[in-house]
């Protein structure tokens, strides 16, 4: 069990939707984010057995004998770490097929299995999946900011809100894993972040491929933290490797699945042609990052650059993160033309609304700070709903048509 009762789950809500109406839910995410807590606490208030794939004697049984392991559970069960046993997945779908009452199977999973076609389809239309994060930093102050709601409305007001100075770098590194946060110095719990990545290539890598060598893939995944929020450059991640770019796709995709990376897709225009096709890469949390850097925060404040960058995918994973329990779906992109004009984090409402998030890590901000989100806003035409300029400053203010400058912290507190 992690410590992540310590937090509120803004979660909660859109979970116990799911278990209302759909057979089966899917809580993925990666390990010790907090899953397990939030489904045994949810699950102890209505009546869940429970039962977890990472007892060896549960997992034998449910591989040597699907169909038998499915009939004999109770009515209602949380299964945790169901990706250990991917046969199970055609076993569910045969008694819920059988017997279709909401909420009768409850899984968690630290593999995302949208990657695995296959696996999703094999439910669609029975399955509700629910990602689980590491903890929001409104999560962690135990305040639902809604950013989000502002952001798409084009509603922010003047205010003043103090800087975060010199605790922007303790908020990066510290990172959103409820085990890690309850270290009590900044040495025990980077500790924590290797040992965690180490684990989880060992031992849950190792279930879904099979790779000669293990050891290539912290070290990539230490080249891909320092190249965090950049565009995708296979070419540099292979490098130091004696790895084929192919092979180095494949193992990027291996560690998506896990949730150590992310990769952001470039947003789209018919009204704009010279887009650059490239994805983004990020890491999944900053503390994850920054352990794998060797990178305190007295260290991160003193490069410039890789807090730009470090900061950018905090932002990135905190919009994510809001996003997951918001009462409608947010899809996330980024934006640069042939041109080098770019908008670090462009957010979709649906169809209706496009907005934008350019992220300083100073504390001023100038019109030629909004350039790219002007661009944005041209391109979107009427679904344009606001351009943000996230940066360390004490100050809302507007700086014409929808657009803002806003201080970092109003991500997560209302200000």
């Amino acid at each position: 069990m992690s410590g992540g009762h310590l937090y509120p789950r803004f979660l909660e809500p859109r979970l116990t939707e799911a278990l209302d109406d759909t057979p089966v839910v899917l809580l993925h995410g990666p390990r010790q984010c907090g899953k397990t807590t939030l489904a045994r606490t949810l699950g102890d208030s209505r009546g869940y057995a429970y039962s977890t794939l990472d007892d060896a004697v549960t997992l034998e049984a449910a591989t040597a004998d699907p169909i038998g392991f499915v009939d004999g559970l109770p009515d209602r069960v949380i299964l945790d770490e169901v990706q250990r046993a991917p046969g199970l997945f055609a076993s569910l779908k045969a008694s819920v097929d059988r017997r279709r009452t909401a909420g009768r199977f409850l899984l968690t999973g630290s593999s995302n299995v949208l990657l695995l076609p296959d696996l999703a389809d094999s439910l669609a239309g029975r399955m509700g999946i629910v990602r689980l994060h590491p903890l929001a930093r409104c999560e962690l102050v135990g305040r639902d900011p809604e950013f989000l709601d502002r952001l798409f409305d084009g509603s922010f007001e003047a205010a003043k809100a103090e800087r975060l100075g010199k605790s922007l770098a303790d908020v990066i590194v510290a990172g959103g894993f409820p085990d890690a946060l309850a270290r009590k110095t900044g040495r025990r719990r980077s500790a924590w972040y290797r040992d965690y990545v180490e684990a989880l290539v060992q031992r849950d890598v190792r279930d879904l491929a099979r790779i000669a060598s293990l050891d290539v893939l912290p070290r990539l995944l230490t080249l891909a933290a320092g190249q965090t929020a950049r565009l995708i450059n296979v070419s540099d991640l292979a490098g130091p490797f004696q790895v084929s770019r192919p092979t180095i796709r494949d193992y990027v995709t291996l560690l998506q699945r896990v949730f150590l990376l992310d990769e952001l897709p470039p947003w789209h225009s018919n009204r704009l042609s010279r887009l650059v096709k490239s994805p983004k890469l990020h890491v999944g949390d900053t503390g994850v990052a920054c352990a794998l850097l060797g990178l305190d925060a007295e260290a991160l404040r003193a490069d410039r650059s890789l807090l730009g960058q470090l900061l950018e995918t905090f932002v990135f994973q905190e919009l994510r993160r809001q996003a997951s329990w918001h009462e409608d779906e947010v899809r996330f992109h980024h934006f640069r033309d042939r041109d080098g004009v770019e908008v670090d984090i462009v957010l979709e409402l649906g169809a209706t609304r496009v907005a934008g998030v350019e992220v300083k890590a100073s504390a001023t901000v100038t019109a030629a700070d909004f350039r790219g989100l002007r661009k944005l806003g041209e391109a979107a035409g009427r679904r344009f709903a606001a351009g943000v300029v996230l940066y360390d400053g004490h100050t809302v203010a507007g700086f014409g048509d929808e657009l803002f400058a806003v201080p970092i912290r109003a991500l997560w507190e209302p200000i």
